[in-house]
């Protein structure tokens, strides 16, 4: 009996109480003792293994490398582990290998050495290591970019990144490692998906974002990025997992798609897409529905045959074919289309054929050509429009010619009648010298200044007419009183009155103030009433009626004279123009054609209502 035997119940004792096996070897590796894990480890019933050489429990295949690595250990009597770096299996009793770590120690007993031997079954961590290396092969071998974050570290830095996402990005390792995300923002934060994408890590929920992400070189990109927590088994979030995919090239293919489809859908030709086979629309844009009146819900109930009342199936279906077999890439023909209200309208047919996934289908362009067809008509019509338009144009022009004659001729007169009377009145006179005779004098000297005046006013409406036509009219806008200025005008005006005439002046501006322009205002009221005494007969009474509101003022000039004929109103502000039952009476014709001009100048109008020997009244409406 061996001496580790007598003392094998101490080993026993002190070997169960390990959870690893315990095989004990001496120098001619037989086994001398085995504790009871080693044995259920091997597949032995208890004590089982005592007696039988080491290399029962080693898989043949492996007994020579297993045998060298024994004779080292026994030669060198280093304490050694074996199965670390290399793949060490065990042989169960019923023949399975199981991968295994052992650790040799030597140790003398009665001047015996023995070896003891350590057994661990690696078989769950080679498990875990394998599936281990696979995944991380698998997050290598990934398209895209995949990052792990630290979520119990300030900042949640990124731990752990593969290729992808560094080709993606355009960063070195040290630009990466221990950084957090938002370097790819490049300081572009203010994105909806950051705001969710931070709230999702806030909260620890998954999410998925679409960010402008910019690499290394500037270019920017776009970041279709989930985010998934990873917790521990207390359910405490440890780290996320976020998966990069670049999906600039999508994003521009459905920004083009995009396009493609605003195109088809708002074009105002008719477009439609509809089933090779069963010919049934599948699709018509809003061009079509608009010339139809057909809905889109109703066109997919809808074929062409029901906007060709011509056509039957047959003449369809013959249509297609070439484009169906190949052909033709193109088919054109002229049809007559017809609406949903029965109406009907030549069309120009372009027919192409496509797929829809795997559906045949055919897209028609269609071309109303009513304008085409109709072209001569048209012509014609267009050729009678202008020919009116010109024959309006030379009536113009005639109208123009008389009034331009009619000018000269007031103008000659205009001229002629003042001039004579001052050559009269200073002719005169140089004969009235005695002192009776000066009443006479002064008589025609102010027929010689009236005369001044008269041609003064004249003159002075000419050159406004100028200023006006070059853009040179300047006005002044201020504060005045309306009262004062209308006494003015009034005062002025009653030198002029015929005999049983009478102005009527408005009760309810005394102590009203304006803000505009006076000369202009003094200007529109003085031409009005003078017109109005000057065109109506003695006995007769003239009103001026205001009314005020906030943001503008209105005059009321209202006369009994001899009015204006209908057929005459559209002249009646037309420069040089004047009406046939004035011609004879003094004036020139631009007064009204003056006050027009500066009142649309200051952003107000003048109108009137008249009829002949029934009187006028002139409003005039000014902002304030």
């Amino acid at each position: 009996m061996h001496v580790f035997e007598k003392n094998s119940n101490i080993f026993m004792m002190l070997s169960e109480a390990v959870s690893e096996g315990i095989i004990v070897v001496n120098e001619g590796q037989e086994i001398v003792a085995a504790n009871h894990f080693a044995h259920k480890l091997f597949g032995y019933e208890s004590k089982k293994l005592v007696g039988h050489p080491l290399e029962i429990l080693m898989p043949e295949t492996h007994r020579k490398i297993h045998q060298k690595f024994l004779r080292e250990y026994f030669y060198n009597h280093k304490k050694r582990r074996i199965g670390l770096d290399r793949n060490l299996f065990g042989l169960k009793k019923n023949g399975k290998q199981f991968p295994l770590e052992v650790s040799l120690n030597h140790f003398s007993l009665y001047g015996k050495i023995y070896t003891l031997i350590l057994v661990i079954d690696i078989t769950e961590r080679r498990e875990i290591e394998k599936s281990y290396q696979m995944k991380t092969a698998a997050l290598e071998a990934a398209l895209n970019g995949i990052t792990i974050t630290d979520a119990q570290k300030e900042d949640n830095p990124i731990i752990y990144f593969n290729k992808a996402f560094q080709q993606m990005t355009g960063y070195s390792t040290d630009e990466i490692r221990n950084k957090n995300c938002r370097f790819l923002q490049a300081g572009d934060n203010e994105q909806q998906g950051v705001k969710d994408m931070h709230r999702a890590i806030a909260s620890g929920e998954s999410c998925k974002v679409q960010l402008r992400n910019y690499r290394k070189d500037g270019t920017m990109f776009w970041n279709e990025v989930s985010i998934n927590p990873i917790t521990d088994k207390d359910g405490t979030i440890t780290h996320f997992v976020g998966i990069q995919n670049d999906i600039t090239e999508r994003k521009l293919a459905l920004q083009k798609i995009g396009h493609l489809i605003r195109i088809f859908d708002e074009s105002l030709n008719e477009l439609y897409v509809y089933d090779a086979e069963k010919l049934r629309f599948l699709n018509a844009n809003y061009g079509a529905q608009k010339n139809t009146g057909y809905t889109l819900e109703e066109f997919l109930q809808l074929t062409p045959l029901d906007l060709k009342p011509d056509f039957s199936e047959a003449d369809l279906r013959g249509l297609i074919a070439p484009l169906l077999n190949g052909k033709e890439e193109k088919v054109e023909y002229e049809a007559v289309h017809r609406r949903k209200n029965g109406t009907s309208y030549p069309v120009e047919v372009h027919l192409q054929s496509s797929t829809l996934g795997e559906q045949k289908v055919i897209v028609a362009i269609i071309l109303d050509i009513s304008d085409r067809k109709y072209y001569t008509q048209k012509l014609e019509k267009t050729v009678e429009e202008r020919t009116e338009q010109l024959k309006k144009a030379l009536e113009r022009e005639k109208e123009l010619n008389e009034l331009k004659s009619k000018f000269l001729s007031l103008v000659s007169h205009e001229f002629k009648t003042p001039l004579s009377g001052i050559l009269n009145s200073a002719t005169l006179v140089g004969k009235y010298q005695r002192e009776d005779q000066q009443d006479k004098r002064e008589k025609h000297l102010k027929t010689i200044m009236g005369g001044v005046q008269h041609l003064t006013n004249i003159l002075d409406d000419f050159l406004s007419i100028e200023r006006m036509e070059k853009g040179k009219e300047v006005y002044y806008l201020s504060d005045f009183s309306l009262s004062k200025l209308v006494n003015e005008v009034v005062y002025n005006a009653n030198m002029l009155l015929k005999n049983g005439q009478r102005i009527n002046y408005p009760n309810n501006i005394e102590d009203v103030t304006i803000h505009q322009d006076q000369r202009i205002v003094a200007l529109t009221l003085t031409n009005l009433l003078h017109n109005a005494i000057k065109y109506s007969p003695e006995d007769t009474e003239i009103d001026i009626n205001v009314d005020l509101s906030n943001d503008k003022i209105t005059f009321h000039i209202k006369d009994e004279g001899i009015g204006i004929s209908k057929k005459e109103h559209k002249h009646i502000f037309d420069r040089y123009f004047r009406s046939e039952n004035v011609l004879l009476t003094q004036g020139t014709g631009i007064g009204l054609n003056i006050v027009k001009t500066h009142l649309e100048n200051l952003g107000g109008r003048i109108y009137f209502k008249s009829a002949e020997n029934e009187g006028s009244t002139f409003t005039v409406e000014l902002p304030l």
